[in-house]
């Protein structure tokens, strides 16, 4: 039998603070009585075509709702398995037609259940879980602030938190360890009691929620249609008539006439430092990756 997913008491619970922090470090020294401060970095001027990226369409999920369409980069990288099944379960249509049946305002809307209720899944064997991933010398990983012991950046659209690369030549593999941070509009998997029991319910986050990080899979992030994922009815479960995806699919699948042309702002690219630096300046001690703005062109 299966059991209700135990996402949100988790979420709830505290947990301990990880050697790898998510903070920009340490704070800023005061400044003498007649030192002027530093002025803050003036925001980016825009992109040039040089700043953008084109996500690969095999990566690309289109989840139009009754509310809207929502865009999810997927992220390989992060979460091979569950970006695998998300990817297989979509173009079997599995998920259209699924409610959103666990929707908590400032925290996530949960969805990918047949039996609209949270104690379904697929007939497919449930995933082993992916806290973690393993970053190496080749990983597609944008440095935003090194803190010595751990570095602090952008995997495409996902902010994450690793170790120092300079572990990797200690280590068997030659690469260090990492896991996503749980920002404003992160698709995390969910799962029961138990951590390898993901398989097809999945959520995605109305806030940053830090407390979800290294214990539930995070496999991609969305990169339009927020505004759609903070529309969804809240409750638990939402009012009738429930808000639902009318379907999920893979945007390589999708007939050339109808795949909206996306892109994105490339986290190597010159603009996004200048964000970065931006970012950094306004939060100040406080400032965490989920500060960074990434602009998205959808056509």
């Amino acid at each position: 039998m299966k059991t209700r997913t135990a996402l949100f008491a988790a979420a709830i619970a505290a947990v301990a603070v990880s050697a790898m922090s998510v903070s920009a470090g340490a704070a800023p020294k005061p400044a003498s009585a007649t030192a002027k401060p530093a002025a803050a970095p003036a925001k980016p001027s825009g992109p040039t075509a040089a700043d953008w990226r084109t996500p690969n369409p095999d990566d690309i999920l289109v989840i139009d709702t009754n509310k809207g369409r929502i865009i999810v980069e997927m992220v390989p990288e992060i979460a091979p398995e569950f970006t695998g099944r998300m990817r297989e379960l979509a173009r079997e249509h599995f998920f259209d037609g699924q409610t959103f049946f666990r929707v908590i305002e400032d925290f996530m809307d949960q969805t990918g259940d047949p039996e609209n209720r949270g104690t379904g899944g697929s007939t497919k064997p449930n995933v082993k879980a992916e806290f973690l991933f393993r970053r190496g010398p080749d990983s597609p990983f944008v440095l935003a602030v090194d803190q010595s012991v751990a570095e602090v950046g952008f995997i495409k659209s996902v902010a994450v938190t690793t170790q120092s690369m300079m572990l990797a030549p200690m280590t068997k593999d030659g690469k260090v360890s990492g896991y996503a941070l749980y920002c404003l509009g992160v698709g995390g998997a969910a799962r029961g009691d138990e951590e390898n029991s993901a398989n097809s319910q999945f959520f995605l986050m109305r806030a940053n929620f830090p407390k979800l990080e290294r214990k539930y899979t995070a496999w991609g992030r969305v990169i339009a249609g927020q505004s759609v994922v903070t529309a969804i009815k809240t409750g638990e479960p939402p009012p009738d008539p429930q808000d639902r995806m009318l379907t999920l699919r893979v945007l390589s699948d999708m007939p050339e006439k109808d795949r909206p042309k996306i892109r994105v702002i490339d986290p190597a690219g010159k603009w996004f430092k200048a964000e970065i630096a931006r970012a950094q300046a306004a939060g100040g001690a406080n400032f965490t990756a989920c500060d960074v703005n990434i602009p998205v062109e959808v056509k």
